[in-house]
């Protein structure tokens, strides 16, 4: 199983020295993946810009979405525009996850329908890989990448399974227990057989790691701001968080067992002394 990290990018006050320094230091501590999550109406960096950020201060390491909530963007073009190019300019390691996301108020405040996000995703989906191969009304439009990235699709209905064997190469959980993606992954592999693919979709999983002194009253202040919109299960997302190496060894262990190709652990705090202390434990 694959080890990738989060960068601090919803962490407020996280500034671009320290993205670029915890860019660095995933690299040279051998995490496979940055992944990158996705808010609008919130403090954080835009996940694509902090992820060009990364790549430039990197030369290795996987760069990834995880996810991203394409449906509230505009425009299908622009946005597989935006992503040939950073999959181009990285030397062809960018990782697209996408999901249709699960808070009006970013939509609203894009002025895009909520209610029809899923459809819109599905759209959208079609037309990027349009755009990537230049086909159609979009044959002039660039830069091709080649490879195109692959793409990874996030959610736990049956539409979200089904958008997984239509469009995906993968598919990628959001935070819960390994137990229970055991189970949704076992959906997601059912989905892509019954679309009469071979093998398997590449499944993903992430969890929240809060280490060293003061680690569980940061994660907690974070993880309830940040999951203030789901009202009392914040508190339960703040309760799920990993404070200590031998919880992050076990829950390594478990993800490992449930059959996850790569697990994220995701930060609580910016310091970039947090990747060298989720190392120790994530890695050895």
């Amino acid at each position: 199983m694959d080890i990738g990290i989060g960068l601090p990018t919803t962490i407020p006050g996280a500034a671009g020295s320290d993205l670029v320094r915890w860019a660095r230091r995933a690299e040279s501590t051998g995490f496979s993946t940055l992944g990158a999550l996705d808010r609008f109406v919130y403090d954080n960096y835009e996940p694509l810009t902090a992820l060009s950020v990364a790549a430039g201060a990197t030369e290795r390491i996987r760069l990834a979405t995880t996810i991203l909530i394409a449906a509230y963007r505009d425009s299908a073009a622009l946005l597989a525009k935006q992503t040939a190019s950073l999959q181009r300019l990285s030397g062809n390691r960018l990782v697209l996850g996408v999901a249709a996301g699960g808070r009006a108020d970013d939509y609203e405040a894009n002025g895009t329908s909520y209610e029809d996000r899923g459809r819109r995703l599905d759209t959208m989906l079609d037309e990027i890989r349009q755009v990537w191969l230049a086909t159609g009304r979009w044959a002039d439009v660039g830069p091709a990448p080649n490879p195109p990235p692959p793409l990874i699709v996030g959610g736990h209905s049956p539409a979200a399974m089904r958008r997984v064997a239509r469009h995906g190469a993968g598919w990628i959980a959001g935070g819960s227990s390994a137990a229970g993606f055991a189970v949704l992954a076992a959906q997601a592999r059912q989905a892509w057989t019954d679309a009469g693919h071979g093998g398997a979709p590449r499944t993903y999983a992430l969890a929240y790691v809060s280490l060293g002194r003061d680690g569980r009253s940061a994660a907690e202040q974070y993880l309830r701001r940040y999951y203030a919109f789901i009202g009392e299960k914040a508190d339960r997302a703040a309760a799920g968080v990993i404070t200590d190496g031998s919880q992050l060894q076990d829950l390594r262990a478990a993800y490992a067992a449930a059959g996850c190709d790569e697990l994220l652990l995701f930060p609580c705090v910016a310091d970039p002394d947090q990747v060298d202390l989720i190392a120790k434990d994530a890695l050895s």
